[in-house]
């Protein structure tokens, strides 16, 4: 389903990008507010947080049942009433928008996929590294992934005003799509087969770089068609997620012929 696009901030989240409150967070949803994730109390029987939940669903919004305590720690008034969203400072593309973005600018298309990457310094400073090699998009899972949210902004210093980033329910099915359109998927794996230097990043390629602590999960691991290595000189056996991002794309930018002409 193509998310919506350009939906304005309430005062409220601008701040922070929290919500808090029952009444706050419906406003927010009935004024078209882009919201990453709602986080509801488990286990909570009330009307009114049911009414929240399944109208945040029908937006596409992302419902997170949370323990009272996690709330307690997210809140800022300390009067949450059970719910606390996350605004996202911008609105989603869609993988189709990524896509046409390329075929517009005449180049075959680089994406980023991260898989399951939750710390939203580390998916900031991706998306930042993306914008300024010129790839063309930036594609997350829907749960278990950091999103647009304030702090993600803040670290991607602004390149989420530029870079489309778009979400999607399944990694698996979307590696799939990306390949019956012609997508070569590489995947960043300590492990790899084939030297990043050996691989072949001209074409139309996704770059799928793997959570944090646990690299990319098994299904998604199985649809990469290379799983590529950064060559280790030092002691350590692997860079971070967005170091490792870095590393490949602007190796992709080598091969493409450098940057693009100003």
């Amino acid at each position: 389903m193509r998310e919506k696009k350009d939906r304005r901030l309430a005062p409220e989240a601008e701040a922070d990008g929290l919500i808090e409150g029952r009444n706050a967070v419906i406003e927010a949803l009935r004024a078209g507010t882009a919201i990453d994730k709602i986080y509801i109390a488990r286990g909570e029987t009330d009307a009114t947080l049911g009414h929240i939940a399944s109208t945040a669903r029908g937006q596409g919004v992302v419902v997170v049942q949370a323990d009272r305590r996690k709330l307690d720690g997210m809140s800022r008034t300390k009067s949450h009433q059970g719910v606390v969203a996350i605004a996202a400072v911008r609105g989603y593309a869609s993988v189709d928008d990524i896509l046409s973005a390329a075929r517009e600018k005449g180049e075959p298309p680089l994406v980023v996929v991260c898989d399951e990457l939750s710390d939203p310094h580390n998916l900031g400073a991706v998306i930042r590294t993306a914008e300024c090699a010129g790839a063309h998009g930036v594609i997350i899972p829907k749960r278990r992934s950091a999103g647009l949210t304030a702090i993600v902004a803040k670290t991607s210093a602004g390149a989420v005003s530029y870079l489309p980033v778009a979400r999607v329910p399944n990694l698996t099915a979307l590696l799939k799509d990306l390949k019956e359109k012609g997508l070569w998927v590489f995947g960043a794996a300590a492990g790899g087969t084939t030297s990043l230097y050996d691989a072949d990043l001209k074409g139309p390629a996704a770059i799928v770089i793997g959570s944090e602590g646990d690299g990319m999960g098994r299904l998604v691991r199985e649809q990469c068609d290379l799983l590529v290595s950064i060559p280790m000189r030092g002691k350590l056996d692997s860079l971070n997620a967005s170091a490792a991002a870095a590393v490949i794309l602007y190796e992709a930018v080598r091969q493409r012929g450098g940057a693009r002409p100003s």
